[in-house]
């Protein structure tokens, strides 16, 4: 390979042609069948808004001044986005290493960092295309525009960098079907339910309310809820700084576990 070929492909440390390979990778994933990976949870989502509709009816007071079913759809979108978001790397991990073939990914020359960037950009736009679908259906169908466009698009793309990074680890933890639905159901549902999706946190005892602020997924919510409503619980500088840091973390660990090779090698 000569030096004009090697230049394409690697430009400093970075192997960008490389990286740009795998991004695309885990973006045709998805995308290649929308109508499980992003039309589901869209309808799912719809779903969730219609029956809350219709179970609480125009009756139900206002949350945070705001009517209950506006105060409900920013938490409905984030939950669903991160769920989607880690949904899109653990399943490509885990079935990677089922089928034996995580060795196209390990093998080829990418540092661990540019693999966890390439996992994550599938997660992040995965995320994103959703979050602008179940946009528009606020705004087309209940009216709900857009507060804080930045800031709603800011919490977004740090829940899927987020949820994409536990993805990653859970992937590279789990070595069946079954244990990855283990981490789904016990862990990420939980952690999505319990986190101010429904309610304002205000509205619990002090107790809970200390255990639903250690929860990073609720400063995920509440950070959106301010970006598309304009009301929160915290300050979305404080959440911005808290999902940030945790983001950083977990995706150190992503990092740190592929560059062992934690689980991918043996």
């Amino acid at each position: 390979m000569n030096q004009l070929d090697m230049g394409v492909r690697r430009f400093g440390r970075v192997n960008w042609l490389g990286l740009w390979t795998l991004m695309r990778r885990e973006v045709l994933r998805f995308w290649v069948v929308w109508t499980q990976t992003l039309l589901a949870p869209l309808v799912t989502a719809g779903l969730f808004m219609l029956i809350f509709s219709i179970a609480i009816g125009p009756s139900r007071g206002a949350v945070m001044g705001v009517p209950f079913i506006e105060f409900l759809a920013p938490g409905i979108m984030t939950m669903t986005v991160i769920q989607n978001a880690f949904a899109n790397t653990s399943s490509s991990i885990v079935i990677s290493k089922v089928q034996g073939n995580i060795v196209d990914t390990l093998m080829p020359p990418l540092s661990p960092m540019e693999i966890v960037v390439g996992y994550l950009a599938g997660a992040v736009a995965r995320g994103v295309v959703i979050a602008l679908g179940i946009t528009i259906g606020l705004v087309l169908v209940l009216g709900i525009g857009v507060a804080h466009p930045v800031w709603a698009l800011t919490f977004v793309t740090l829940g899927g960098a987020l949820m994409g990074s536990v993805g990653i680890v859970a992937g590279i933890f789990a070595n069946k079907f079954d244990q990855m639905a283990a981490i789904t159901n016990f862990i990420v549902t939980p952690l999505a339910f319990l986190s101010g999706t429904f309610y304002s946190v205000s509205a619990l005892p002090g107790g809970l309310q200390v255990l639903t602020r250690v929860n990073p997924i609720f400063y995920l919510i509440d950070g959106a809820r301010f970006g598309v409503i304009g009301v929160s619980d915290s300050d979305p500088v404080l959440g911005l700084s808290v999902v940030a840091g945790v983001t950083l973390v977990v995706s150190a660990l992503a990092w740190r576990m592929i560059r062992t090779g934690y689980r991918l090698k043996s």
